[in-house]
């Protein structure tokens, strides 16, 4: 394959579930910006919900075909791994068969498909790697710790059958080789592909209401009740005539299949009321692009509370829209966040989010300032533009070389 061939691909995405959450988002942009680069590209996925997804995967940039819906995504609550692994296998196999040969084989999350992509002897197969699901999972059991040491086993062996290997942060990556000790030790060493944001889809500003926003998906791993808490706290610490503007909005992907979702919505609710601030916190599940826009120009600051995020794709989003960030001292925001500039990295305790939160309630024109910092930190940094290019450079140099053995 010469150069020239290698300016238009054929690349297969395969990817578990195309919801709305950052993991998706980051697929979303990959393909859009392959399909600039004029690849031809085709997402495969075993979900697709057409009323809850991102736009671009409906609007014919390129198709979306979906195989193994009729699979559980668990049994009996139990059992999603396995779930996993048998719908995507059912995708891999779909592709296998019933597709001519691709390219490029670009593998989202769950590696367990990897070898069966192989066997398209003239493809090349990339693998990216939020985060190792091994330390996602719970090993809390001497059941668990069973059921799981096969699938943990599998992941390494199948990560290490990529031809590259991408990582979201370089917080990620030095997880990677503190979790693949093997691999690590075989020299594999994945390259970090920042995720990234349009820049120009972000609204403008608009005269910041004393809000304070927070999105995220529903899930107990994404530490919401911090934003409530250090609310709650920054509010009772107010004089009354001083905080009948502050209020919390939160916002994120609601997903009412997934058990997790509404018992945690429910959580959240109960601890308002608890708190005393139930009438001052606002939930908005699922909103649209369009509506997280217009909330994140109207708010205040963003608050992002997930302790060692792999790297959180909703940092970036906020300062691509002129918004300072508040979030945990730990993970990819540290990566993305300049500490004093476009934000406050933070412990994540109620107190101290508290205290840089009063920061901006006590000078809003802070919020500006800073969000003027943050839009350029954003554009220089993670722009998808500079994503294209980035991933377009790997895409194409694995087409043309085979992996050194």
């Amino acid at each position: 394959m010469d150069n020239k061939d290698a300016s238009k691909l054929n690349i297969a995405i395969i990817h578990p579930d195309l919801g709305i959450g950052g993991a998706e988002r980051l697929i979303v942009d990959a393909a859009v910006e392959l399909s600039s680069n004029g690849h031809n590209v085709h997402i495969f996925t075993s979900h697709h919900d057409k009323m809850r997804c991102f736009e671009e995967t409906v609007s014919g940039i390129f198709p979306v075909t979906v195989y193994g819906a009729f699979l559980p995504r668990h049994i009996f609550y139990r059992l999603h791994a396995v779930c996993a692994y048998l719908r995507c296998i059912f995708i891999a196999l779909c592709v296998l068969f019933l597709y001519p040969s691709f390219d490029i084989l670009l593998v989202d999350q769950v590696s367990i498909v990897i070898p069966l992509m192989k066997l398209k002897k003239l493809s090349k197969v990339i693998f990216y790697c939020h985060f190792p699901d091994l330390l996602l999972a719970q090993h809390t059991t001497i059941l668990r710790r069973i059921y799981r040491m096969p699938i943990d086993f599998l992941e390494e062996m199948t990560t290490g059958m990529a031809d590259l290997i991408l990582v979201n942060s370089k917080f990620t990556s030095s997880t990677f080789a503190k979790t693949f000790k093997q691999l690590n030790s075989r020299g594999v060493r994945p390259a970090v592909l920042y995720p990234a944001v349009n820049v120009d889809q972000c609204d403008k500003p608009s005269a910041s209401k004393l809000t304070f926003l927070s999105i995220n998906r529903f899930e107990r791993k994404k530490n919401i009740e911090l934003a409530i808490s250090a609310f709650a706290m920054l509010y009772n610490s107010l004089q009354h005539d001083n905080r009948e503007e502050l209020s919390l909005v939160i916002a994120g992907g609601f997903d009412k299949r997934l058990r997790e979702n509404v018992e945690y919505l429910e959580e959240l609710k109960t601890l308002a009321e608890r708190e005393g601030v139930s009438d001052r916190v606002q939930f908005i599940t699922s909103c649209s692009t369009p509506e997280r826009n217009t909330l994140l120009s109207q708010c205040l600051c963003v608050l992002y509370t997930p302790k060692d995020e792999h790297f959180g794709i909703v940092p970036i989003e906020a300062m691509a829209a002129h918004k300072p960030v508040v979030a945990c001292n730990s993970g990819g925001p540290v990566e993305s966040i300049k500490n004093g500039v476009t934000g406050y990295l933070c412990e994540p305790t109620p107190q101290e989010f508290s205290v840089a939160m009063s920061k901006f309630v006590c000078d809003p024109q802070l919020s500006t300032t800073m969000g003027v910092e943050a839009r350029q930190h954003v554009v220089e940094t993670f722009s998808t533009k500079s994503f294209g290019q980035r991933l377009n450079a790997y895409v194409v140099d694995t087409a043309l070389h085979r992996k050194k053995e």
